[in-house]
């Protein structure tokens, strides 16, 4: 399993991942889930992934190498799209063609799936943000909703519902998301460490900050423990 979460705020987004995958229980390992197309200062796009690691993997390579074709244009390489919308529509049909192939040629049936989050800007374009469904269809981040989940997402995501807001500022965001990441590796085996973190600030069109959170991060532990402190003096207040 896994846990993926992407902010669309005013001032930019936030994107975080975990990195574990399991395919029983003895039988865990550690995959990248977050990836960038970038051309830095014109455009950037960030994808998280979750589900078969064949599909996301096979969805990931193919556009990749349609970027990388020297004969690339608008409709074939989503460098090259006109817009984040044309993006989604691009990303959300590899993703169908590919679980369709895997599919096929497995016979996984319901097992051969994915989603992913899309999140990026073109030079002199809105931010967006889409999450992209198995079958290729997707929704969009709004001013209500400014964030996007996909995997194991129901612990971390009251936290995200309390707090966050499309003026939450990029620091406390990645807070925001840290802790909900927090809620999710306390309740969930599933989902494991190292975390994947990311800011794209707004209309830099570039990763403006990166950052790997390995097992033994004392700060993610201060965090941690700070919350949880939190949590238990809150509730020892409340009245019955």
């Amino acid at each position: 399993m896994t846990y993926c979460v992407g902010l669309l705020l005013k001032e930019g987004i936030v994107l975080l991942s975990d990195t574990r995958t399991n395919a029983g229980l003895d039988n865990i390992s550690t995959y990248r889930k977050m990836f960038f197309f970038e051309d830095p200062g014109e455009r950037v796009i960030g994808i998280l992934t979750a589900g078969s690691l064949s599909v996301t993997q096979t969805t990931l390579a193919r556009l990749r190498e349609l970027c990388d074709d020297p004969n690339a244009d608008e409709t074939t390489s989503i460098l090259k799209a006109p817009t984040m919308l044309k993006v989604a529509d691009m990303v959300g049909s590899m993703l169908s063609r590919v679980r369709a192939d895997v599919t096929d040629k497995t016979q996984m049936g319901q097992w051969a799936s994915a989603t992913m989050i899309v999140a990026g800007q073109r030079k002199g374009g809105e931010m967006r943000m889409f999450l992209i469904y198995p079958e290729g269809n997707y929704i969009e981040a709004t001013p209500d909703t400014p964030f996007l989940q996909i995997g194991e997402h129901k612990y971390g995501k009251p936290i995200l519902d309390r707090v966050v807001t499309t003026e939450t500022s990029l620091k406390d965001a990645q807070k925001a998301v840290l802790l909900s990441m927090d809620s999710t590796l306390r309740s969930n085996l599933s989902v494991g460490m190292p975390l994947d973190l990311a800011v794209i600030k707004r209309d830099q069109c570039r990763v403006a900050e990166r950052r790997r959170i390995e097992a033994g991060d004392e700060s993610f532990r201060a965090m941690s423990e700070a919350w949880s402190n939190a949590l238990r003096d809150g509730f020892s207040q409340i009245e019955l």
